[in-house]
C-alpha cells in the first residue's frame, strides 16, 4: 500500500502561481511514476504530468507545458507541481497518484494503483 497525501492548491488569480505537493508513504520501493491529474467540474479526469520515479522523466500534456514542471525529491518521497501563469482553466481537483512497475503507460488514468484525496485549485479570471 502507498498513501498520498496533497497539499498547496488554493485560489489564485489568473497569471498567479501555487505550489502543489505530494508525500508518498508506505511501500514505496515499487513506485514506477508519480503524477498529477486534474478533474474539472462537467469533464473527465485528465493527465497533467508525470515524472518517472528513478531516472526522472518528465512528461505533460500539452496545455500545461511551459507553465507546470515536476519534480521529486527523492530523500523526502515528494513530487512537487509548481504552477505558473495559471489560467482559468486550470481551475479543477489536482490528484496525485502513483503507478507500480508494469502497469503501462503513464498518461493513462488506468495505469495507476494509488489515488491521493485530491486538493482544490481555483484560479479567478
Amino acid at each position: 500500500q502507498v498513501q498520498l497525501v496533497e497539499s498547496g492548491g488554493g485560489l489564485v488569480q489568473a497569471g498567479g502561481s501555487l505550489r502543489l505537493s505530494c508525500a508518498a508513504s508506505g511501500r514505496t520501493s515499487g513506485v514506477y511514476a508519480m503524477s498529477w491529474f486534474r478533474h474539472a467540474p462537467g469533464k473527465e479526469r485528465e493527465f497533467v504530468a508525470a515524472i518517472t520515479w528513478n531516472t526522472g522523466n518528465r512528461y505533460y500534456t500539452a496545455s500545461v507545458k511551459g507553465r507546470f514542471t515536476i519534480s521529486r525529491d527523492y530523500a523526502e518521497n515528494t513530487v512537487y507541481l509548481p504552477m505558473n501563469s495559471l489560467k482559468p482553466e486550470d481551475t479543477a481537483v489536482y490528484f496525485c497518484a502513483t503507478a507500480s512497475f508494469g502497469r503501462g503507460s503513464v498518461f493513462r488514468l488506468d495505469t495507476y494503483n494509488y489515488w491521493g484525496q485530491g486538493t482544490q485549485v481555483t484560479v479567478s479570471s
